[in-house]
């Protein structure tokens, strides 16, 4: 699905384009009584997202400064950062592992604040690291993520064979999944986050570790699967080629800011004094958050992705 690219101030809604303006998208203070301190009134359960003037503090650092943006329904919006920018921080709040210190999210029409549960029962998350049980088989490994959200016998029953042969496994539903290879395994988790049928689906680096022609199997299912279950999908990644193929619109975040969003077009487009079709998204990456490295001198491991919930 192919999102317009507005060249204008973004109007209401947050749905505009163009480089980050101040005060509309994080770089300045919101509007007083704009994102007050009640519960949002959003009743319109749809796929959108919104992000409202979220900001997080651990203690004098401010990681989320101000952010804010909106992804319409069944849009493929992805978020991209250097490490260490803030946006690992963004993602765990929109997904209620972490609580914003003040602005609020209201994912599929609900206050990650005020709502945090029907959030999370309305959204699928895939995280970076592969957590599908290697003893049980990929039919099993379904099942118990049915279980555990609710989801009834005979709903079971038929949704399971559904995703199965969405994904391109049926045949392989009754196999351990330590016997498959690291792109199935990818696709047995993106069947298995969305058993309960969510509405938002959140990737973080969904083809980290996977070889090239697993990494285009992987993105086929995701255009197929987003299409037939009328999803939103939010995706974080640092393969540009990954971003500028998947993805309707981008916002790059750096400093705890939100610095750009457009779709990927428009944002090679803004790059001055170059045609268009020689800019890449790594040239667009590096115009905006610029070269200088950040503390986080490393790569996270796949245990730092933002999806993870640890025992204490």
């Amino acid at each position: 699905m192919s999102i317009e690219s507005k060249t204008g101030p973004a109007e209401a809604g947050h749905y505009g384009a163009g480089p980050a303006e101040a005060g509309h998208y994080g770089a300045g203070p919101a509007e007083a009584g704009h994102y007050g301190a009640g519960p949002a009134k959003a009743e319109v359960h749809d796929g959108s997202v919104d992000v409202r003037n979220i900001v997080k503090r651990f203690g004098n650092f401010t990681a989320v400064d101000g952010i804010s943006f909106a992804v319409k329904p069944g849009e493929i919006f992805g978020l991209l950062g250097p490490n260490g920018a803030g946006k690992s921080t963004l993602i765990r709040m929109m997904v209620t592992l972490l609580p914003p210190t003040s602005g609020t999210a209201i994912i599929n029409g609900f206050d990650v604040r005020q709502q945090a549960d029907q959030v999370r029962r309305s959204i699928g998350v895939i995280p970076q690291a592969m957590t599908t049980d290697l003893e049980l088989s990929v039919e099993e490994n379904l099942l118990i993520f049915a279980k555990l959200y609710g989801v009834s016998k005979e709903k079971r029953n038929r949704l399971i064979p559904e995703l199965l042969a969405a994904v391109e496994l049926s045949q392989w539903a009754d196999k351990p999944v330590k016997n498959l290879s690291g792109g199935m395994r990818r696709r047995v988790e993106i069947a298995r986050g969305l058993v309960h049928e969510p509405r938002v689906f959140f990737l973080d680096e969904p083809t980290t570790g996977l070889d090239p022609v697993s990494r285009t199997a992987v993105w086929e299912m995701l255009q197929k699967v987003k299409g037939e279950r009328d999803l939103t999908v939010l995706l974080t990644t640092h393969y540009m080629d990954e971003a500028d193929r998947l993805c309707d619109r981008l916002a790059i975040v750096d400093h705890g800011k939100l610095v750009a969003l457009d779709t990927p077009a428009a944002l090679k487009a803004s790059i001055p004094g170059r045609s268009p079709e020689d800019v890449t998204l790594d040239d667009v990456f590096v115009h905006y958050t610029g070269r200088a490295l950040r503390d986080a001198l490393q790569a996270p491991s796949a245990m730092d992705s933002p999806f993870m919930i640890r025992r204490p």
